[in-house]
Order: structure tokens, then sequence, then C-alpha cells
């Protein structure tokens, strides 16, 4: 068996477990190597430490033992692990007599102290309790004493939510009733509210526990489902426990919440979110060190997060421990050879605030020399000197030394022009785009022009704006954008002109018109320019483009030649036969629906208004006879049919060889009786459900054509009445009651 590498099979849990499965048989000093290795990986988990202080209480190694328990117990705050701690003390004190009696005695307290407010800690509990009745009364004091040790163990044990809590309450009234009934009257009757309500909690806790796997090892998330779901099943569980459900003190519901957190981190220890929970909980009940000693133990599992060290050291500076801080940032940057221009940036702002801009300054004159130091840092300094320090000389020169090592970046450039429009220094502002533009390639270029041609169109003259945009048109030629209209004018300049941030001079049917008049515009000019050349030429011309494209622009766009709009008009004969064969073979009703479709433009038809067209059509497909002919229908208002036709066709699609009568309920009222006359009318018509559904008006959205559909489905076979169908379908069937 391979041992558990680094890489990807780091934390495979698979793997892990089979190793402390054949750890289990080795002899001691063979798994103790492999139980180390095992714990460096997951230190948290309890099955592995129970583990491993077993093998070697199974050899009697009683100082391993200590040494391996005083390693896990705090960290790893679970039921099996720690009853396997009290089984050690009380064997190593069990042949001391009174000396080693206290000395249990102090193991359990400590251990309860830690581990009592665990649901399974019912077990402990009544271990504890057997142990305090089975010590020796010599007199009748030391019996006093006994009985009241075993009384407080009871009346903490009863008000706490464990699986045992219905046991130990049973246990309590029979030892209070066996000291003494008239007391037992008045301890009972005090504890029953406080033992109803730790049960009512323990239920409700049981439904959150019950849902985390306690079996599970600390690994990394990695986004699976399972790993998620135990996320949010301890969420929960602490959301819970912060509510103080129980109603009890402030100081034993904190203790509450606190081993939930303790729990919590033996399962989730590489979330750095929880422990940033866990020490924001501290600070903002008031326990600053505490929280800090909790940033200290993530840092010791997370040592690569940087988010937990920025929360760190925010925590520190807003205690007013400076140094402490700086010490948490300069851990950040480390050497500085290797540190991010975040890390650069973020010191430079704590500087500010903390030293001053003098310390900022110096600091950014040394980042600036690094070789990981990006135009970020410029930009970052640079505005901090103008928006902090009030200083747009110092913030100039910040960005006018950049550019000479970013002139190539073209975010820098964008960033440069926005703090120069601040000093509203249109004139250098010109020319910092000229000298962008002039070095750039067109493909990195482009938001530089846009930009531009913004900046121009705010502020600029018309003859300056046109200009640009003639400009950005001719550059961008070649770059992907504008291809085939570099030249022309067209209506979405005039919008690009005339729009202010949300508002525009059109609608936005009228953007979409126009958008999709210029992809057919390009599309268009694609075949004429294709068509007009040999096919040799074309293929020729086509490769040496597509490798111009490739090692210039290093953009893989898709062929859009050959795309174009789906309209039958356009090339009536393509697919004839095959359309044909499909009319051939499919029956008299589908054929009369299809024939009555409305055109609809476009590859991709509104299918709401399509819906609305068909339900509101006059003609409905006729049905078949034996000869194939296709029926007609009578129809009455609305388009709806007032009778159905008796003979083949009808008994053919109903189902059955009596003419069905249309039911007298059918006969259609103008839609207007419906908005005058008395109460009774009204109360008429809503009951009879076949006028109501059949002589609605027709509903024009897709929700309602729905629903439309549904109450005539329902009305139908509730009544009896006539169905007609589906528009869609053609079907017509007729049912009786």
């Amino acid at each position: 068996m391979e041992k558990p590498s680094g890489g990807a099979d780091k934390y495979n849990v698979e793997a892990a477990e089979i190793l402390a499965n054949e750890a289990q048989h080795l002899p001691i000093a063979e798994a103790t190597p492999i139980y180390e290795q095992l714990l460096l990986l997951f230190p948290t988990s309890a099955k592995f430490w129970r583990q491993y202080v077993e093998a070697h209480m199974a050899v009697n190694n009683d100082e391993a033992v200590k040494q391996i328990f005083s390693r896990c117990l705090l960290n790893c705050l679970q039921i099996p692990l720690w009853r396997c701690y009290i089984r050690f003390i009380r064997k190593v004190n069990d042949k001391k007599g009174m000396e080693g009696q206290e000395e249990t005695r102090k193991a359990f307290d400590f251990m309860l102290n830690y581990v009592g407010a665990d649901i399974a800690s019912g077990p402990v509990w009544m271990e504890y309790i057997s142990f305090l009745k089975s010590l020796p009364a010599i007199n009748a004091q030391e019996e006093s004493h006994r009985m009241t040790a075993v009384r407080k163990v009871y009346q903490k044990a009863i008000v706490t939510p464990t699986h045992h809590i219905e046991q130990l309450w049973k246990d309590y009234e029979n030892f209070e009733n066996s000291v003494s009934r008239q007391l037992a009257k008045g301890l009972i009757s005090e504890y029953q509210p406080k033992y109803n309500s730790a049960r009512a909690v323990y239920r409700e806790r049981k439904k959150y526990v019950d849902e985390i796997d306690w079996n599970m090892l600390a690994v990394p998330p990695s986004g699976s489902c399972k790993e998620e779901m135990q996320w949010i099943a301890w969420k929960k569980l602490l959301s819970f426990e912060k509510g103080n459900p129980q109603r009890i003190d402030a100081a034993s519901s904190n203790k509450r919440v606190i081993f939930t957190y303790e729990q919590c981190l033996m399962y989730m220890y590489h979330y750095p979110d929880v422990w940033y929970d866990y020490a924001t909980w501290h600070a903002k009940g008031g326990s600053i060190d505490t929280a800090i000693k909790v940033f200290q133990r993530s840092l010791k599992a997370l040592p690569d997060s940087e988010m937990l060290r920025y929360a760190y050291a925010e925590l520190e500076e807003s205690r007013g421990a400076i140094q402490a801080a700086k010490k948490i940032y300069e851990s950040i940057l480390g050497d500085g050879v290797n540190a991010t221009s975040l890390a650069h940036i973020q010191f430079i702002r704590f500087l500010r605030r903390t030293e001053g801009v003098e310390a900022a300054r110096k600091y950014f004159l040394d980042a600036r020399k690094s070789p990981s130091c990006t135009y970020h840092v410029y930009v970052a300094y640079a505005t901090m000197a103008f928006c902090l320090d009030k200083d747009p000389k110092m913030a100039h020169n910040v960005f006018e030394a950049g550019l000479k090592r970013f002139m190539h970046e073209p975010v820098y450039i964008l960033e440069y022009a926005d703090f120069l429009t601040r000093l509203n220094d249109d004139q250098n502002i010109r020319a910092l785009f000229e000298r962008a533009l002039s070095t750039l390639k067109p493909e990195e270029s482009v938001e530089i022009w846009k930009k531009f041609t913004q900046f121009e169109q705010t502020y600029g003259d018309l003859a300056s704006m046109l200009k640009v945009e003639q400009r950005r048109k001719e550059a961008l030629f070649g770059a992907g954008e504008d291809g085939t209209a570099a030249s022309e004018s067209n209506l979405q300049d005039v919008v690009s002109r005339y729009s202010y941030m949300d508002l525009w001079p059109c609608t936005s049917n009228d953007l979409d018109h126009l958008s999709r008049q210029e992809w057919l515009s390009k599309s268009l000019n694609n075949k004429l320019e294709k068509s007009a050349l040999p096919n040799g030429m074309a293929r020729l011309d086509k490769a040496s483009t597509q490798s111009v494209s490739s090692t210039s622009t290093k953009v893989v766009y898709p062929d859009t030649s050959k795309m174009v709009v789906y309209d039958p008009k356009h090339n009536p004969g393509a697919g004839t036969n095959a359309f044909d064969e499909i009319l051939k073979a499919a029956p008299p009703a589908l054929v009369a629906f299809l024939a009555n479709l409305p055109a609809v433009e476009g590859p991709t038809p509104n299918v709401d208004i399509v819906l609305s067209i068909c339900l509101q059509s006059d003609q409905l497909p006729g049905q078949s006879g034996k000869g194939g002919n296709p029926t007609p229908l009578q129809s009455g208002k609305a388009g709806i049919p007032a009778q159905l036709p008796s003979g083949p066709a009808t008994s053919e699609l109903s189902g059955s060889g009596k003419p069905h009568p249309v039911p007298s309920g059918l006969s259609l009222k103008p839609t207007s009786n419906r908005n005058y006359g008395k109460r009774k009318e009204f109360d008429r018509q809503e009951d009879d459900d076949t006028t109501t559904v059949q002589s609605q008006p027709l509903p024009r959205d897709a929700f309602r054509i729905r629903q439309y559909q549904k109450a005539r489905a329902s009305s139908t076979s509730q009544t009896g009445s006539v169905s007609y169908g589906s528009a869609f379908s053609g079907d017509l069937s007729g049912s009786t009651g």
C-alpha cells in the first residue's frame, strides 16, 4: 500500500482510510510513522488520534499516551476520543487510593467542561455519576458531601440536551426519592421546567445533528455536493446554537456556541470562511484576545490564505496594535521579490493610514523597483496621492513615470486618461490618446479608440467628433471590428453620439433592428466579395487572410459567410421533394393545420405571437371522411364551431359509432352580454363551465394560452361537453357525460 503523497493525492481520503486500517495490524514501532504521517495531513481526525493512542495503550506505553493526548484532546472534541482518555486516567489512578480517586474526579470535570455539551455526552454523565456513587464514605459528613456532588452532576446533566436526557431525568427522580421524598418533591418541581426545555431543545438539535457526517475527514474544499451539504448542515447548527433556543444565561450559551465552532473546525478545517466567522463572532462579543488566537490558529491551518491574513491585520489595526498589524503585512510581502502587486498596494495604504504620507511614498519608491511590480501599483499610488494627499502634481508625475514602462497596457492608458479628465486637461488627454494609439497594435487599441471617441463626444466639437470616429473605423478595419463599414456612416453612429448614460434617442426595438441590419449587411458584403473572385483566388485569399489574422490577432472568429436568414420564400425549391414526402405521410388534419400556419420572418420567431395567431385563427383544420376529403366545419362566433358533423369521420376520431349531439350549453352569446345584466345571469354564466371556457376572449400571451387550454380540457372532462381539441394538433373529439 502506497502512502499518501503530495499533489492531487495528498488528501486522498480512501487511501488514508486503507492506510489507517493496515496500521492497526502492525507492531507499534512500524505503525507510529504511519500514524504521524496521517495526522500531519488530518490533524483534526479524532478517529486517527484514537487509533494511534489505543495502539500505545495496548502496549502500556503510558508516556507516549500522555503525549498524544496533550496534542489532540483540545482540538478534537469528540466523545469516543475523550472516553478513551478517561479510561486511561482511571486505569492509571485505579491503584492510587484516595489520591487517584481525586485525580479521576478532576479528569471527569475537565472532560465535561469541554465535551459535556455534546449531544452524545449522556454516557459520560452517567459514568461520572456512577463513579461518584462508588466513592467510599467513612462517616455521615462524607456521605453528605458525596450525595451533594452527585446531585450537582445530575442537575447539570438533566438541563443538557443529550440523547440520554430522559433516562438521566428518571435516574435523578429515583436518586432524589431515595435520599428524601420530602426534599425530592421540591427539587423535582423546580427542575421539571428546565428539563422540559432541555428535552425540547434536544429534539430540535437532533434534526440538525443528524445531517452531519461525523466520520468525514477534513479536506480542502473541492466543490463536491457532499462537502457543500456538510457545510450547509454546520451553518444551520451554528445558527441554531447562536439563537440560544434554551434561553439559558449568556455565558452558558456562548460556551455551547464555542463548542459547536470547535467541532465544526474538526471537519471544516480548510474552510477560511468558518475560521473568519469564528474569529469575528468572538470579536463582536468583545473577546478580542480570543479572536486573535483564532486567527493565529487559522493561519497555521491555512498558511497561504491572504484573506485571513488581511482580516487578522484589520483586527489588530482596529484595536490599535499597529506594530502587530505591520508584522502581518510584512509576512504577506515576504522577502519582497515574489510579493504580489496587491500586497504592495495594501501595504502602501496601511502605511499611509498609520505612518503618514512620507512612509507611503518611501515604500512606493522601493516597490516600483521590484520585478513583480505592475501598473496597478502606479495607478493605486497616484490615485492615493491625488484623492487623499490632494497632490495632483505628484499624481501626474507618477502616471508619467509609469507611462514609460506601461505604454503597452491599455488599462493603464485608460486610468491615466480618467485622471486627466478629472483635471479637465483636455489638451494632455488628446496627446495621451495620440501617443498610445501610435504605439499600440490595432487589436490592442479597441478600448482606447472607444474611450477617445467618448471623450470627443463629450468634450469636443462636431468636427473633432466626426474626425475621431472616422479614424477609429479606418484603424480598426483590420482588427475585426467595423470591418465592412470602415468608410461608411450608419445610424448606429448617430445613436452613439446622441445617447447619454442610460438615455437613448431610440427604442430598444430600434436598437435590435439596427444591430440586425448591421449583421445582415456584413453577411451580404462577405457574400459579394467571395462571389466576385474565382474559386481558386477565393481559396487563396481565404488561406492568406487566415494566416495573417492568426499571426496578428490570434483570435479565431466563426465563418459567418454562409449564415442566412431562413425564409422559404427566398428559396422555394430547396427541400421541396423531402417536404412533399413528409406531407404525403402526414394525416390530413396536420396538413391542413400546416397550410394555415402564418409565414414568420427570421430564424427565431416569437413563440407567443405564433401561438396567439394560431389560436385566434378563424380556420380550423377539417376532418377527413372515408374518402379522405376534408369535411368543413360550421363555425359560430369567435371562431368556435357550433356543431360537429356526424358520420364516419366523427366516429373514427371520437372512438364511438354514435353521433354526438352538441349540448345546448354551447350556444354562444355575445360577449357584451357579460358586462351587464342581473346578478343571477352572471352566476348562471359562471356555473356554466362550457360557456365560461369557450366564450372567453382569447389571450395574447403564452402563460394565459396554457391556462386557456387547461381550462378547456378540465371543462371537457368534468361536464361531459364536446371538446374540439387543440388548435395546434387539429384533433377533434366528442364525448358525452
